[in-house]
């Protein structure tokens, strides 16, 4: 790989970022483009002095721009950027007051397979002295290719501005040198990001998935993934840590998930002060958090449950990343911080702060008295704020999505449908502006999410504010299948029980037309990777309650994802995910694309990783020779999350006229 051209040093961004948002002709363009524009905040992080602040903005139309902010007088200086599309700058991270890390993302079609790539580059706050953190001196003797570049899993690993990182060891032929490498596997490095000096701390295992450390420099987790006689990494991870100043591996436990539903122990955190690794297990029937000794011992203790949801997330503050809470989502997000220092202060802050939003903490100064945060809600796509403790002082610093400021957005409503079988499906509902919930006959979107094994959450939603800009209501349903609910709802995943999953997307649109929300001739269904699925399978399982079906980057054909995983080595996780039996040519909308008997509109990028072009392409083709009406949207060079200002423009406007059209929209 050309790791040179990877990033550049900036000039004259924030002119091209304004070339395109001049004259616009109408309202409408406008308002498209507002929503469509990427995140002016990806990603930040705050320096050790807590002086600088480096955050990722995006870069119209597809790329990223790496900013230096100066706490003391505000100014503000682009360092690096990337040209979008098949390279993109993922985050930043402080090493040093002066130096910063930051992890870069490549992919490249290789002899017709599309693969992607990692690495890391180092760089002065000031753009000076960049340098590809890639030690492949002698690539041209490598047996293999790295895809992965490393990742940074400890920030205080001696001394200032040495950091531990992952490092993908490859052996080399011996051909010609008595000096070739033999190791394989990935192992762990003390790097100066400045000099580049490395010194391997933990030798390469050729199983190694994962490295946990204390935040001391110390490695203490090991995650283990062996592969398959046919090349294909195994359904489990078998953990061992190892014992405060011991050099020995001790097993901790084994992590399984045959059919995308993880069982066992995951760890997540090391405390070295209380030595226990946190994580995540069951506990009856749902996800919660658990502490295990690193002693010896392995005692283990329930720190958090939840009845009726999992709990699934973290909160970690300081350079060495100690946890200091945990989260969960019922109807809206909620979190309980261990720290009673830190939660009183997070609760009046969230009080002093405008609306009925959520505050997160991003980061901090080492000494923990400059914190980042976040305030953001279904109304606010986000406020980053600067609090210094000793000033007792709250102040903006960036907005998340500047260009919606000042406009009115649409609060997002918990409800409840019953299914078929009686099951109450938890949802969100969000109305026009000026709609209330007893507004009726409205144009209804339901929208399922992503996935299969995710949930959609109270919070901002681009596509779904869009289309509420737009007149529609949209209601979002969190069918059997999605994650966070506990093992019962998740029940085999959304593919093998994808008929739980589809009925209860069903049962949305009836619930919504039953209640006289929407009008049932202007009744339409979009959605989003699995959610496209879902859109096209409705179809298919209840032909013409939704009047119109927009698909973006869709899967199309259960057996195609399977095969499409052939050449990866995930393809048994995939495998499993999918299963045998009937229910793979029944619950594949390509292989029944003659039920469909409404428009559809499909959108997909020819570089997509999660899910191949080809599902696209062959149900355009069999919804073509089906007689069916489909329209269909390729974008070249991008992938599944069609991160480009241009490319989502046309997936809201092109669908937005789409569903207009189709049910007599005015």
């Amino acid at each position: 790989m050309a790791s040179a051209a990877l990033v550049q040093p900036l000039a004259a961004v924030s002119a091209q970022a304004d070339a395109g948002a001049q004259n616009e002709p109408l309202s409408t363009a406008k308002l498209t483009r507002n929503f469509a524009s990427r995140e002016d905040v990806r990603q930040i992080s705050m320096s050790p002095d807590g002086t600088q602040v480096a955050f990722v903005s995006s870069r119209e139309p597809s790329g990223e721009v790496v900013n230096v902010v100066s706490i003391e007088d505000g100014s503000l200086k682009g360092i690096l950027s990337s040209s979008g599309q098949d390279q993109h700058i993922h985050r930043c991270s402080w090493i040093s007051n002066k130096r910063l890390l930051c992890n870069i993302s490549m992919r490249t079609d290789s002899t017709g397979q599309l693969l992607s790539f990692s690495r890391m580059v180092g760089v002065n706050a000031d753009g000076s002295d960049m340098k590809v953190l890639d030690e492949n001196r002698s690539a041209f003797r490598a047996l293999g290719f790295s895809q992965f570049g490393g990742s940074v899993i400890d920030l205080k690993a001696g001394d200032p501005g040495e950091v531990l990182v992952t490092k993908q060891y490859l052996p080399e032929s011996s051909e010609g040198t008595r000096l070739a490498q033999t190791r394989e596997g990935l192992g762990v490095d003390r790097l100066d990001a400045a000099s580049l000096r490395r010194k391997v701390v933990e030798q390469p295992h050729r199983s190694a998935v994962e490295y946990i450390s204390d935040g001391r420099g110390a490695v203490r987790i090991m995650g283990l993934q062996p592969g398959t006689a046919n090349g294909y990494d195994s359904t489990f991870i078998e953990y061992m840590y190892r014992a405060a100043g011991e050099h020995s591996w001790r097993a901790l436990g084994k992590l399984e998930f045959p059919d995308g539903a993880a069982r066992g122990f995951n760890p997540v955190a090391v405390d070295p002060e209380l030595d226990l690794v946190y994580g995540f297990d069951r506990k009856d029937g749902y996800q919660a958090l658990y502490s295990m000794s690193l002693d010896g011992n392995l005692t283990r203790n329930l720190v958090m449950a939840h009845p009726g949801v999992d709990v699934d997330g973290l909160i970690r503050i300081g350079r060495e990343r100690r946890v200091v809470g945990v989260t969960w989502a019922t109807d809206r997000r909620h979190s309980a911080l261990f720290d009673p220092e830190l939660s009183k202060l997070t609760s009046a802050l969230a009080k002093a702060l405008p609306g009925d939003g959520d505050l997160t903490i991003l980061d901090s100064s080492e000494d923990e008295n400059r914190l980042l945060l976040l305030s953001d809600s279904d109304v606010n796509p986000g406020m980053v704020y600067l609090f210094d403790k000793t000033t007792r002082q709250l102040d903006e610093l960036v907005a998340v999505r500047p260009q919606l400021a000042g406009m009115t957005l649409s609060p997002m409503h918990a409800v409840q449908y019953p299914a078929a079988d009686g099951t109450m499906v938890p949802a969100y509902l969000t109305m026009p502006p000026g709609k209330d919930m007893n507004a009726r006959g409205l144009p209804t979107i339901v929208m399922p999410h992503g996935g299969p094994a995710a949930r959609d959450e109270w919070g901002f939603d681009w596509l779904v504010q869009y289309f509420a800009q737009r007149g529609y209501a949209v209601l979002q349903p969190n069918y059997r299948g999605s994650a966070g609910y506990g093992d019962e709802w998740f029940e085999r995943n959304g593919y093998r029980s994808w008929r739980s999953a589809i009925g209860d997307v069903d049962d949305a649109g009836r619930w919504l037309v039953k209640q006289g929300i929407a009008d049932k001739d202007k009744l339409a269904i979009v959605g989003w990777s699995y959610g496209g699925y879902a859109a096209l399978q409705s179809g298919v399982t209840d032909p013409g309650l939704y009047k119109a079906i927009v698909a973006i980057a869709p899967v199309t054909d259960l057996e195609l994802k399977r095969q499409n995983a052939r050449n990866y080595t995930n393809y048994r996780v995939v495998d499993g995910m999918i299963g045998d039996g009937p229910h793979v040519r029944e619950g594949s909308p390509a292989q029944n694309a003659e039920r469909i008997a409404v428009p559809v509109l499909m959108f997909s990028g020819d570089e997509d990783l999660n899910v191949d072009v080809s599902h696209a392409r062959l149900m355009e083709r069999r919804l073509k020779d089906a007689g069916k009406q489909v329209e269909y949207v390729e974008f070249p060079k991008l992938a599944h999350q069609l991160d480009d200002t241009a490319a989502r423009m046309k997936v809201l406007g092109d669908s937005d006229a789409f569903l207009r059209k189709t049910m007599h929209i005015n």
